[in-house]
C-alpha cells in the first residue's frame, strides 16, 4: 500500500521572496538559524514579524500542529499558515533544514 501524502499548499507563492542561506559554518541549532533569518528580515523591512517556521532537525513546525495529516507525511501546514497570514519573505537555511516566513509590519 502506498504511503499517504499530504496535499501541497495551493496558495499563490509568487509574491513571496525566497532567500537561501548556506553559511560557511553550519548553524548548531534552531536558535542560530533563526538569528541568521532575522538578519535577512531586518535588512528588507523596517518592522517585521516572524509568521511561521520549520525545524527539520527536530521535525517541529510553528504554529504547532498546523499540518493536518497523519504521522510520516511532509509538514506543509506552516507554509499554508504563512501564506494565508501575509508572509512575503521565506528564508531557507541549508536547503530547508530551517525555514522561516516573515511579513512586514505596517503601523
Amino acid at each position: 500500500m502506498a504511503e499517504k501524502q499530504c496535499a501541497l499548499p495551493k496558495q499563490n507563492r509568487e509574491q513571496v521572496e525566497v532567500v537561501a542561506l548556506r553559511p560557511e559554518r553550519s548553524p548548531a541549532d534552531y536558535q542560530e538559524a533563526m538569528s541568521l533569518a532575522k538578519e535577512v528580515a531586518a535588512a528588507r523591512f523596517d518592522d517585521w514579524m516572524l509568521v511561521s517556521w520549520y525545524d527539520r532537525d527536530r521535525d517541529v513546525e510553528s504554529p504547532a500542529h498546523a499540518t493536518e495529516c497523519a504521522e510520516g507525511c511532509a509538514k506543509t501546514g506552516y507554509i499554508d499558515y504563512a501564506l494565508s497570514h501575509g508572509a512575503t519573505l521565506r528564508v531557507e537555511v541549508e536547503d530547508g533544514r530551517f525555514v522561516f516566513f516573515f511579513t512586514p509590519v505596517q503601523w
